[in-house]
């Protein structure tokens, strides 16, 4: 089987070809950069932009599925950008996916786009979980559209599914981790609230493995097709715990300190102006986005992802936390 991921590259996708290769696929990425670690686990890399739909069409062309998870992420940047990568770019996919008569289309959405202002999620399932509305933020406003786009192209001919893992953690991540280690390693680490709130996370080799479950469950009419599944360890924790730990497993100081939620939406409203009028690089310490994801609980249902295409997280979060330590110590030697 011939196999194309998107993304396969970042984080998630090179733990998705993987879990391809050592399957025995013809494993595919598409990506805008090159990677070594593709090129080790004998990963075809295929140069190019979610954009151009000549590119994308070219790409998929002779495989028999699609696992589109590259997107543009972040709380913070022009909404065109997020746009053409997000919306646009899944809007190639599926019109290169028709083009080339390919069945199967997983793709790697986010919680986030049920994300409403402070409305926690304590035990939402996707039947009672509707789309945000009011987003303060480019990338869960154009994850949903590019969602809905997915899940309206099911049909007899070809079979989507949406997975929504929540913080995907573990390693081999080169982006949230270290970014956390550094802030609290300057001292510019704070809880929101206190940072009691629950949230859901997810180990990297679990959410890797929903992706798979759910292919080798998806076909035209099955049960999966045409939906979206919350993706998470289904251990709910307080934030601050989840913090601490992961930064434990690094070797970097514990974070007690906390600002209240109205002190946080204010800086951050301050701030995206500040960016937005001095043109600054890079992305605001703080924002009305992250403000609300930082101070709300969210945690899901997973019971649909276990019933429709078994998936059953295999890692809890402490054995991840100890992997985690051990691959962060072989990474300073």
């Amino acid at each position: 089987m011939k196999i194309l991921v998107t993304g396969g590259g970042g984080f998630l996708g090179q733990a998705i070809c993987r879990l391809l290769v050592a399957r025995g696929y013809d494993v595919a990425s598409f990506n805008r950069g090159h990677y070594p670690a593709l090129d080790a686990l004998g990963v075809e890399q295929i140069r190019g932009d979610l954009a151009d739909a000549d590119a994308v069409r070219r790409a998929c062309e002779g495989r028999d599925a699609v696992f589109h998870n590259a997107a543009k992420a972040g709380a913070w940047g022009p909404y065109e950008d997020y746009h053409r990568a997000n919306v646009i770019g899944t809007q190639n996919v599926l019109a290169a996916c028709r083009a080339h008569g390919i069945a199967k289309l997983v793709y790697t959405s986010t919680p986030s786009v049920t994300h409403r202002a402070t409305h926690p999620v304590e035990g939402g399932n996707e039947a009672d979980t509707p789309y945000g509305t009011g987003f303060k933020a480019a990338y869960p406003e154009t994850k949903a559209i590019a969602e809905k786009a997915v899940l309206a192209a099911n049909d007899a001919t070809l079979a989507t599914v949406a997975l929504r893992p929540r913080l995907i953690w573990g390693p081999g991540d080169n982006q949230l981790l270290p970014r956390l280690v550094a802030r609290a390693r300057a001292g510019r680490l704070r809880f929101v609230d206190g940072g009691h709130n629950l949230i859901d996370t997810t180990y990297i080799d679990n959410a890797a493995q929903a992706h798979v479950d759910a292919f080798d469950h998806l076909w035209p009419g099955s049960a999966c097709a045409g939906k979206p599944y919350f993706i998470s360890n289904g251990e709910p924790r307080p934030l601050r715990e989840i913090v601490n730990a992961l930064l434990c497993a690094a070797g970097a100081p514990q974070v007690h300190g906390s600002i209240p939620f109205r002190v946080a939406y204010a800086a951050g409203a301050t701030l995206e102006t500040l960016w937005r009028t001095l043109r600054l690089k890079g992305e605001p310490p703080m924002t009305r986005f992250l403000a609300e994801q930082l101070a709300t609980p969210h945690w899901y249902d997973i019971s649909a992802a276990r019933r429709d295409f078994g998936y059953t997280p295999r890692v809890s979060i402490d054995e991840g936390l100890q992997r985690l330590a051990a691959w962060w110590r072989s990474r300073e030697v």
